[in-house]
């Protein structure tokens, strides 16, 4: 091995997702451009992220020694036809070293299932630390169980939910291979989650420390209470509202420095997606009446639809008929659209869409975002909407710029009963909120990954396009540089992106974590 990778620190990242929090840490560089950390392994059990994971992996083998990434690299990702490009990439793999590498960094493995036994996986941690004693751990247990929106549907937490205990794996771990510090990510209802009375929060403090072997830290305050453990994403130029609970753990052979993360300037949503290329919504078919006898299991009548093909025209058709109508309502003004709607260059997108890279000049996120040698966007395609939920869509996009806030279900009751979706909750008032315009001029509210189901809770604010979210601006919101290329379909990209840490936070922590690691 190189000196200067024996230098470098070592990394295991577990439940690593899509790896938001390994891309921080891999982005932590020293003075002569070589990244300070080094992933050894990465573990994740969805095939999706997996694929995301390894072709990551490749890039930075390139990029963490400071030498040129190829470009069968950029090739890959312009490839706009999912087939081809994963053709591509494969082949890719095995023409490089560096593919060989990544493939050994990035495991599809179940922790805590009956295929990947305890054994099985402390071997793989062993072999890829080489011996290593002083290095870190990161990563978050499956945090779905602990989701105040997830037990809301459930009423509460079960014992027998095996989310609730995986971070036993991760503990296991600690206690076995003992790493100088550990990184470790939940979302904010883990604070309050209880099982049979008991809080998991105060299992896992306790837990943690590890037979006393290391001290549990706050990233952002001295500790008083447990909500000093939440990490308020845009305090620190994440332009997203995402509240998450992160403990830093620190062997007791090391000592904290009382370093915690630096407060920056609010990022707006507008400011890191305003300027990608404008994409319209996609049609697939419109609901049209219910069935005279068949009806559902829960017993609400079946609802027939049409299909509508997809195209710019038909396009054009169904927003000239919903500006119409915000016509006749006559409350709403229609910015920009009052001679009709505005045919789209790019129609809906694709998976790359050839563009110029821009952002404002000096923008915090400038650098972060940008590689000019891709020449464009990936993963950059619209969903397809049913046409009554473009005209939600666009009643909510015009709400927000004349009321600066998104419009609630009764809102939408008081200008039009067709307005209202045809769902069991809607009188329910559990979710007023179901259309969610996000602001341009803050911070994009929290991206989950619910975001893979329908985009209801993540409509663009521009009513010209008339969408959801793609995939790069939900990744631009996570701080995903724009050559971290999601894998796999569509769906499955958002699940990923909704479900990672953002890696600009992370880079942050990287920072604290190796100042701890080099006295």
């Amino acid at each position: 091995m190189r000196k200067k990778e024996k230098n470098k620190i070592s990394i295991i990242d577990l439940f690593a997702g899509p790896g938001g929090l390994g891309e921080g840490f891999m982005s932590l560089k020293n003075n002569d451009g070589e990244s300070v950390f080094d992933i050894k392994l990465s573990i994740e059990k969805d095939i999706n992220a997996h694929k995301t994971l390894t072709l990551r992996s490749f890039y930075r083998q390139f990029v963490k020694n400071n030498k040129r990434v190829p470009e069968d690299y950029y090739s890959a990702l312009k490839e706009s036809d999912l087939s081809k490009r994963e053709i591509l990439i494969e082949e890719m793999l095995d023409s490089y070293d560096e593919g060989t590498i990544a493939r050994k960094e990035a495991k599809l493995i179940e922790l805590g299932s009956e295929k990947w036994p305890a054994k099985t996986v402390d071997k793989i941690i062993k072999d890829q630390l080489e011996n290593n004693k002083n290095w870190v751990l990161i990563g978050g247990p499956p945090c779905q169980a602990y989701s105040n929106v997830g037990r809301s549907r459930v009423g509460g937490i079960s014992k027998e939910d095996h989310r609730v205990y995986l971070y036993e794996e991760y503990l296991r771990i600690i206690k076995k291979h003992k790493p100088a510090v550990f990184v470790m990510e939940n979302v904010k209802g883990l604070l309050s989650a209880k099982v049979d009375g008991d809080k998991v929060f105060d299992w896992m403090k306790r837990d943690l420390k590890v037979g006393n072997n290391y001290e549990i830290h706050s990233l952002v305050k001295p500790i008083t209470k447990d909500s000093d453990f939440l990490i308020k994403s845009e305090k620190y130029g994440v332009p997203q509202m995402r509240h998450r609970v992160i403990l830093l753990g620190i062997r007791k052979d090391y000592c904290h420095k009382g370093e915690y993360l630096n407060e920056k300037n609010e990022v707006t949503l507008k400011s890191v997606i305003g300027n990608l290329p404008k994409v319209r919504s996609g049609l697939n078919r419109r609901f049209t009446h219910y069935h005279s006898t068949e009806v559902y299991q829960n017993g609400n009548p079946k609802r027939l639809y049409k299909n509508i093909p997809d195209s710019s025209v038909n396009w054009l058709r169904e927003m000239s008929k919903n500006i119409d109508q915000i016509k006749v309502w006559g409350e709403l003004g229609l910015n920009g659209l009052s001679d009709g709607p505005k045919e789209i260059e790019l129609g809906k997108g694709s998976e790359f869409v050839m563009a110029n890279n821009r952002i404002s000049r000096n923008h915090i996120l400038k650098d972060w975002y940008i590689d000019k040698r891709l020449k464009g966007f990936v993963n950059h395609e619209s969903r397809t909407h049913l046409t009554q939920d473009l005209m939600r869509y666009l009643f909510a996009c015009l709400y927000v710029e004349k009321h600066s806030t998104f419009p609630r279900l009764n809102d939408y009751a008081e200008h039009s009963k067709d307005l209202l979706p045809d769902h069991a909750n809607v009188a329910s008032g559990k979710f007023a909120d179901r259309f969610r315009v996000q602001v341009p001029d803050r911070p994009a509210t929290t991206v989950t990954s619910h975001i893979s189901k329908d985009g209801h809770y993540f409509i663009h604010y521009d009513a010209s396009q008339c969408r959801s979210l793609t995939v790069r601006e939900a990744a631009r919101i996570q701080t995903f540089p724009d050559n971290y290329l999601f894998r796999g379909s569509r769906t499955a990209q958002y699940h990923q992106v909704g479900n990672a840490v953002p890696p600009y936070l992370a880079l942050q922590i990287s920072e604290i974590v190796c100042n701890i690691l080099n006295p």
